[in-house]
This record gives C-alpha cells, sequence and structure tokens, in this order.
C-alpha cells in the first residue's frame, strides 16, 4: 500500500493491474461524498504516519495474497485536503476469477481502515470533526 499525497488517476492505477494470466481485476473506490450521519460535508482532510500506514498496508495486501489466491493486489490512500468527489482510497485485485477478487478487494479495505494508522477529519459546513482514525468497517 502506498500513502499519496497527489490525486489518485484511477485509469492508470487500473492499468498498472493488467496481467494476462488474471481473467478478473476488482477495484474500489472511496470517495469524498457530500454528506455523513446528517452533517453536510463540504471537504476531507487525512493525515498519516505514511511509513507505518504503508508497512501494515503491504502485510495487509500479502495476507490478502495468501489468504485467497489472487495474482496481485495493490492499495493507495491519500492525504491531505481532498474535494467532493475525490478518490481517498483506491484497491486493485487481479485473480483468476472475480468471487476471489472480491472477496480479497473487500478484506484488503476492511483491513486498511482498521489497522492503518490513518486519521480522518471531515470538514462540515458548520465546523469539522476533529481527527478520527478511520476504522469503521462499512
Amino acid at each position: 500500500m502506498l500513502v499519496s499525497e497527489i490525486p489518485l488517476d484511477s485509469s492508470a492505477l487500473n492499468k498498472s493491474m493488467v496481467n494476462f494470466s488474471a481473467g478478473a481485476l476488482v477495484t474500489f473506490e472511496g470517495w469524498v461524498r457530500n454528506l455523513n450521519e446528517g452533517k453536510e460535508v463540504i471537504a476531507l482532510e487525512y493525515e498519516a504516519y505514511s511509513s507505518m500506514a504503508e508497512k501494515e498496508g503491504l502485510k495487509i495486501i500479502e495476507e490478502a495474497k495468501n489468504k485467497f489466491k489472487i495474482i496481485d493486489a495493490k492499495a493507495v490512500h491519500r492525504v491531505g485536503k481532498l474535494n467532493l468527489g475525490d478518490i481517498a482510497v483506491w484497491v486493485g485485485v487481479s485473480s483468476k476469477h472475480r468471487g476471489v477478487a472480491f472477496d480479497a478487494c473487500e478484506y484488503i479495505i476492511d483491513e486498511i481502515k482498521t489497522r492503518t494508522p490513518i486519521w480522518k477529519k471531515e470538514h462540515y459546513v458548520n465546523g469539522d470533526s476533529g481527527w478520527v482514525n478511520c476504522e469503521h468497517k462499512h
């Protein structure tokens, strides 16, 4: 897993997953949305302990490769200030068949959210959430 300060290009990330032995590519994009828990969101901000987050993210990807017998997996999480519609996190999984790719993709995003040192602040029309650990599985 990588931590990135620059906007994520899902097309380029998808292309980086091309492997002719794969029959499936499953991707997940977590976008900044305009409403959360009844509050109008205008932006998000992410902070990470990057070296730790990347190290733990790589462990998660290796676990997924072993557990689901996938061909490849990658993940990238943004840091900094993000606007509505920006991609906050991208996960890609290639495999011979789609079922294990879906399962591995879900496993990876859930584990990233619970195990990596990444914090989020939601900016609302009237204030912000303060820094919170991104640990919810949804």
